[in-house]
């Protein structure tokens, strides 16, 4: 929410709007970066790490949130950037202007690109490689994102101390842990000159030792986007002493598939291939997020099957590889479809990840460039800018969701608070039960076999009680029988 009227979000809108959240159920808020930016990437890249966004608020504003938050039962985490910096960070600025600069390594750089550097482009659509030529450097640096972002490097001790100092200051300042971005190429050590000594995941170790002693119960919830091969080892040994949690792509794209389809089948082998992991490590599920809908994980023919379902229009898609809509509008707004989705997101073993406007079945802006397209204004009431800002129309940050079925005068919170049967009011009930079923989130599941393969079937069970949760992948109505003795309950 929009508090000073300029057209932005800002920490004050969002402490005002603690009250609805805590209501909704949610003991957890992620905060994408609030730190002074460029802005050529939503925040992405950052000038300075140690403060607040001008246009967002102070300091002060950040303080009061996290302890209005706590007042409240919600524990707040925020993105911790620290791949990349922006190209105007001090830091690079003072790299580039002199090769004996103390911070001239804490980017990686190289006369010629190595040949053998790292291979794969994040965003294809916008660059044509990994390495960018500075004129007043006189060399190449890395960046495995946009040229404007250059990598830090990570192998460095300084860069490490300043991280750690990074942590520790918004700690103190009452965050409650860390979503970190892009763990995979933070930990990357191709394309860094010299001998690598060690494994890179002893880093993150130190992160989690560093966190563990300035605050026992903060967490570390970590992007890692990789085949589930590759996952098990970033939550550490068998004690679970690296990452808390990693958010479930896997399980996301599987997902896609299975609605496509109207077949269980992805969902059931993506849950089978999922590692083992600690007791006391979770997997993060989640519906949708603030970034494309990535389908890399699928083959070829997969991925055109999500695509001719969902987002068969190339303004749809992204980067040859994602979907850049919100699941109402990818599902036709069938209300029965959309409860299903999420009902089964929070049937899955692991902690739902909601993002704002989900509750509401809030859609995207087409209009919009790549990936902002669903990161558009709240919509909390059918007033003038959703509700979401008092400033002019055209002092929006980014423009509405439009329309007369997705905008604000059909999709909004205070006509949903007011119906009993809206999604909000359901989504509402959907979090209260799942808070009242520990077996989901603490037990052991297992498959239950379903003779239609559009029904997927699963049970948890945790000291002796036991969940079954069946949802229909079709959107058809489906039947399936099970025998369940005098002792079971519906919920």
């Amino acid at each position: 929410m929009d508090w000073d009227g300029d057209g932005c979000g800002d920490l004050q809108g969002l402490t005002e709007r603690l009250d609805y959240l805590a209501g909704i159920g949610v003991t957890c808020l992620w905060l994408m970066p609030f730190y002074p930016t460029r802005d050529r990437d939503d925040g992405y890249d950052i000038l300075d790490f140690f403060t607040v966004d001008p246009h967002l608020g102070t300091l002060g504003d950040f303080v009061d949130l996290m302890r209005t938050a706590r007042d409240r039962g919600i524990r707040v985490i925020a993105d911790l950037v620290v791949n990349h910096t922006s190209d105007h960070h001090p830091w690079f600025q003072s790299a580039r202007a002199d090769r004996d600069s103390p911070y001239r390594d804490f980017y990686v750089w190289r006369d010629e690109p190595p040949a053998d550097g790292p291979k794969g482009l994040v965003f294809p659509d916008a660059e044509e490689s990994n390495w960018a030529y500075d004129d007043e450097a006189g060399q190449y640096y890395l960046h495995r994102f946009y040229s404007h972002q250059p990598d830090l490097n990570i192998l460095n001790p300084a860069v490490r101390d300043e991280i750690a100092q990074i942590m520790g200051f918004w700690l103190q300042l009452g965050l409650s842990g860390f979503r970190i971005d892009a763990v995979p190429f933070l930990l990357e050590t191709e394309g860094i000159a010299g001998e690598v000594h060690g494994d890179p995941h002893d880093y993150l170790k130190a992160l989690r030792s560093f966190v563990d002693r300035r605050q026992g119960d903060a967490i570390l919830l970590g992007e890692v986007n990789l085949e589930p091969k590759d996952q098990r080892t970033f939550f550490g040994d068998e004690g679970g002493d690296e990452l808390h949690m990693l958010f479930n792509f896997v399980l996301n794209q599987a997902l896609y598939l299975a609605l496509a389809r109207e077949d269980a089948g992805p969902l059931e082998r993506a849950l089978e291939s999922l590692p083992a992991i600690p007791p006391d490590n979770q997997w993060a599920n989640f519906v949708r997020n603030h970034d494309e809908l990535t389908l890399d994980k699928l083959t070829d023919e997969e991925r055109q099957e999500v695509f001719a379902a969902f987002g068969p229009d190339e303004g749809m898609q992204l980067f040859g590889r994602g979907i850049r809509r919100r699941l109402p509008s990818m599902l036709d707004g069938d209300r029965d479809r959309i409860e299903m989705v999420y009902s089964l997101m929070f049937s899955l073993p692991g902690t739902p990840v909601l993002f704002y406007g989900e509750e509401i079945g809030m859609a995207e802006n087409l209009d919009v460039p790549g990936r902002m397209s669903v990161r558009t204004p709240m919509q909390w009431s059918d007033e003038r800018n959703g509700g979401f800002s008092t400033g002019r129309d055209d002092d929006l940050r980014m423009p509405l969701v439009p329309g007369e079925r997705f905008g604000p005068e059909a999709v909004n919170v205070a006509a949903q608070r007011r119906d009993p049967g809206s999604l909000l009011n359901w989504i509402e009930r959907l979090i209260r039960r799942r808070k009242e079923t520990p077996e989901i989130g603490w037990g052991r599941w297992s498959l239950v076999p379903a003779a239609d393969p559009a029904l997927f079937a699963h049970r948890c069970d945790w000291e002796g009680s036991t969940v079954i949760a069946v949802h229909n992948l079709s959107a058809q109505p489906r039947t399936l029988a099970l025998e369940l003795d005098e002792e079971w309950e519906a919920l």
